[in-house]
């Protein structure tokens, strides 16, 4: 099972450590785009076996590259299109065992075989979304899913 690093017990309770240093991270902090390359510094420090991580934002017609960790990554995603702008468009967690698998996947880096995507929205309204992307299949269990989940609900409440 691959976990979080630097921090012990179980993954549930490395999540529960992680949300509590993000949320000293960004307390007090109302820039947005601070905030969320802190994030993503964040998770690229603490998830093993990832090669991306970031955030794709709404700009009211298609989802925008915004502040990331890796390789450069592909700029614009249509709502409904690759896993990032399904997840949005469905307002859902994607989680994606093999990319090779996933109808229409965008490749924006070959070495991703896994993903993981979680929409951002405030009130109703759709921020964006957490993208992160493993060179391993099967990489984000449920528990990555539940503790990445609660990750977005402590970044949006400072959105």
């Amino acid at each position: 099972m691959f976990s979080v690093t630097k921090y012990n017990g179980t993954i549930e309770e490395q999540y529960e450590q992680v949300n509590k240093q993000l949320k000293a991270l960004i307390e007090d902090e109302p820039n947005q785009i601070a905030n969320l390359a802190n994030t993503a510094a964040l998770l690229a420090q603490f998830l093993e076996n990832i090669n991306w991580v970031g955030f794709y934002l709404y700009d009211g017609k298609e989802l925008v590259l915004g502040p990331f960790q890796g390789l450069p990554a592909c700029i614009r995603i249509p709502i409904g299109k690759g896993v990032c702008g399904t997840a949005a468009e469905k307002g859902q967690t994607i989680r994606v065992e093999d990319v090779n698998h996933f109808q229409g996947h965008i490749a924006c880096d070959a070495a991703s075989q896994s993903e993981i995507v979680i929409p951002i929205k405030k009130k109703g309204a759709l921020i964006g979304v957490l993208d992160i992307d493993s060179p391993s299949t099967k990489r984000f269990s449920e528990a990555d899913q539940k503790g990445l989940e609660q990750l977005v609900a402590t970044l949006t409440e400072q959105l």
